[in-house]
This record gives structure tokens, sequence and C-alpha cells, in this order.
């Protein structure tokens, strides 16, 4: 099992040419069993462009995220601070081994009519 998770482009991108190695969300996936996912680019792109495995998922006060994850989260503090704004709590996804795809998926290929909001869960 994995999960397809939307992403915004220029943070997308930034997964793999390796400037990114966390991917910060609100809320996460209940199942535990996920080890790997696949990156949507979101709109514009709205392609999914490849996947990685999930070294590990760290879950803290957002300011002890921010201090384990600043020198390789790809945004800055400004970004951050917005994102996490009405949180206590943020999740920090470790960005293990990427492959990027050599041709660009569409949704349909994953048997999707639409992106999600923020993940959903895809088996292969």
């Amino acid at each position: 099992m994995k999960v397809l998770l939307s992403i915004k482009p220029e943070f997308a991108f930034k997964i793999f040419d390796g400037s990114k190695k966390f991917e910060f969300r609100k809320n996460i996936f209940k199942r535990k069993d996920i080890r790997n996912v696949i990156v949507y680019a979101s709109s514009p792109v709205q392609r999914v462009i490849g996947e990685f495995e999930i070294k590990d998922i760290l879950h803290d006060d957002t300011e002890k995220v921010w201090d384990m994850t600043k020198l390789a989260s790809g945004i800055t503090k400004q970004f951050y601070d917005e994102y996490f704004a009405d949180r206590e709590k943020a999740f920090a996804i470790q960005i293990g081994t990427i492959k990027k795809y050599s041709s660009p998926k569409s949704l349909s290929d994953y048997q999707l009519n639409f992106a999600p909001q923020s993940f959903v869960y895809v088996e292969l």
C-alpha cells in the first residue's frame, strides 16, 4: 500500500533535486503500513512525477519539528510558520530513497478521477 500526496510543484521538484528532505503535513495517514509516497505535482503541472520511500515520520510540537528539520526543509521559516499557524503539532515525513519517473503519469494511471486534497491510499 502506498499513498499519493498532492504537493505544490515548487516543493515536489525540490524533493527530486534533493534540496527538500522533509514533507510537512498538518495531518498524516492513519495506516501504519505505508512505506512509499507517490508524488502528484498539483496545478499547474497536474502530473505524478515520482515517488519516495518514507525514512521516518516525525511528530512533535511545531517548533521542535522545525528545529529538527530546518536544515533540509526546502522551505522558509516564514512559510512553515504560516502553514502551521493554527496548529500546536506538526508532522514531517522524512524522505528516503527517491525515484523520479522518466515520463510523468496521469492520475488515471492510478484509477483516480480527481486530485486528492491531501492524500489518497493507492493499491498497486
